[in-house]
């Protein structure tokens, strides 16, 4: 028996049977004396298993995803990924909230033309969904507070450590609120994934030597500043950005790193958020929006607001957008059958694993990325 194991190849399947013992000793705290071992499928000498302990390049890497997520590394990150989910879940469930799907087949943009994946739909035209907000907002007018949660798609061109082209997303919407509603609303739940992930999976962030002293300071409340003193923070910090700009990467990695807790930049310009966005009806160059950044230089996780509610407005706004008014009817018609006051967000799964796992990029925190020039395995 012991003689067939030290043949073994690496990635060989197994089972061993024996006895658990106590051993302070053991690097488990645990032994176990074998009786019996069987071995399924060994792998070939002379085509071995393609990791190895050297150092491999990322792209040879990510070729061999459906290999490598058998890391103790992958398993980590893939173990509070789930604890991530669950939290989600959890929040929204014990919160109130009802779980609506929203449809990932649709037949127009919600956050920009530009970035549409198009496909054949018989005859007509469609599009993978960038957002299911929009139904979401039908949904909430129903029941009050709803969430959806399911995979985005963006066909953006971004070739960065936090862009991918296929993501998950949660989105909450709750009928009767406010921006600051959301704000509240955020904090609670990014404070409660947080917490959750620290209590339950502290072993794997060790194991990603996570510096878990930065994610015990996240509690509520977050800080909270305006888009015009986001834009001072980075001009006194050397930008030359002006007010109206959007930020980049980089300027968000400036602002957050200012904080310790994930910040709240709340009422952008207009001219730069979604066409469903409400004015601030004090300033109406600026929307009653909100980003949330994550501290530590990880930029945007959180976006949303509160949503347009005249139906007017929104009609003026998809014009300026050029956006079809036909396929938006349906959305028009939540604005002239008892409109109230509404709001929510949106939170990419994807880059909040990143932050809370303290990962480079966005690319390990799902079991297989779809990333500009990357469509397999």
């Amino acid at each position: 028996m012991f003689s067939a194991a030290d043949s073994l190849t690496h990635e060989s399947s197994l089972a061993v049977t024996g006895t658990v013992r106590q051993d302070s000793r053991a690097p488990s705290g645990f032994e176990l004396d074998v009786s019996d071992l069987k071995v399924y499928q060994e792998v070939s000498k002379e085509e071995p298993f393609p990791i190895t302990p050297k150092e491999h390049g990322i792209d040879f890497l990510m070729d061999q995803r459906h290999l490598w997520i058998r890391s103790t590394r992958q398993h980590a990150i893939l173990k509070i990924r789930h604890e991530i989910i669950k939290a989600v879940r959890d929040f929204f469930d014990n919160d109130g909230f009802t779980l609506c799907d929203t449809p990932i087949l649709t037949p127009a943009a919600c956050e920009g033309t530009t970035t549409l994946f198009e496909v054949k739909y018989f005859d007509e035209q469609a599009f993978l969904t960038q957002s299911g907000q929009l139904y979401n907002e039908a949904t909430a007018a129903a029941l009050g507070k709803v969430y959806c949660f399911g995979p985005t798609f963006r066909a953006e061109k971004s070739k960065t450590r936090r862009h991918l082209t296929e993501f998950w997303m949660v989105e909450p919407e709750v009928a009767f609120a406010t921006v600051e509603d959301t704000m509240d609303l955020a904090e609670r739940m990014i404070t409660f994934i947080v917490q959750r992930v620290l209590e339950r999976r502290s072993s794997e962030l060790k194991s990603l030597e996570r510096d878990l002293t930065k994610l015990e300071k996240i509690s509520t409340p977050f800080p909270r500043i305006s888009y015009d003193d986001a834009v001072k923070i980075l001009q006194n910090n050397g930008s030359e950005i002006q007010w109206g700009g959007d930020f980049g990467g980089g300027d968000e990695t400036i602002i957050s790193q200012q904080f310790e807790k994930p910040v709240m930049i709340h009422r952008y310009p207009s001219a730069i958020k979604a066409f469903y966005m409400e004015p601030d009806p004090i300033r109406p160059e600026v929307a009653l929006c909100v980003d949330v950044l994550a501290p530590e230089g990880y930029g945007e996780i959180v976006g949303g607001g509160q949503r347009a509610a005249s139906h007017d407005l929104l009609v003026e706004r998809l014009k300026e957008h050029g956006l079809p008014r036909e396929v938006f009817q349906w959305y028009l018609d939540l604005r002239k059958f008892g409109s109230v006051p509404h709001a929510g967000f949106g939170m990419g799964i994807e880059r909040a694993v990143t932050w809370i796992c303290g990962l480079e990029h966005v690319r390990e925190t799902i079991p297989f990325p779809r990333m500009l020039y990357r469509l397999t395995p």
